[in-house]
């Protein structure tokens, strides 16, 4: 094989010069089925869904209480009480699940170590 001025060597890409040499990714790790990422999913559907009902109810309830019906106050209120109460409980199911999925993490963990090896020592 003759290499010309200028030219570097062909090499094969499992051997790569040099003392320390390695893969730089590590492998993936292998995607598993996780039924308690598809709980949370199907519970933050449910809370959405349940307020996107009580909203409605609400605005029903709200027309119906200003056409001059004294009941429908009440069922106004409530109704917004639980549409705030299932909002509330969505969004916390959604933090929930983006911790699970690593997108974030608990802010009481320590913060992840600045540097490489090289700065710890």
């Amino acid at each position: 094989m003759d290499v010309e001025v200028g030219e570097q060597p062909e090499q094969s890409p499992t051997s790569t010069p040099g003392k320390r040499a390695g893969s730089r990714r590590a492998e993936r790790p292998q995607r598993t089925f996780r039924p308690r990422l598809l709980g949370l999913a199907i519970a933050v559907t449910a809370a959405v869904v349940a307020w996107g009902y009580l909203v409605y109810a609400a605005i029903d309830f709200g027309t119906q209480a200003r056409g001059g019906e004294s009941a429908a106050w009440f069922f106004l209120a409530l109704a917004s009480f639980g549409a705030v109460a299932c909002l509330f409980v969505g969004l916390m199911l959604i933090a929930r699940l983006t911790r699970a999925l690593g997108l974030t993490r608990d802010p009481d963990a320590p913060p992840p170590p600045t540097g490489g090896r090289r700065a710890a020592r």
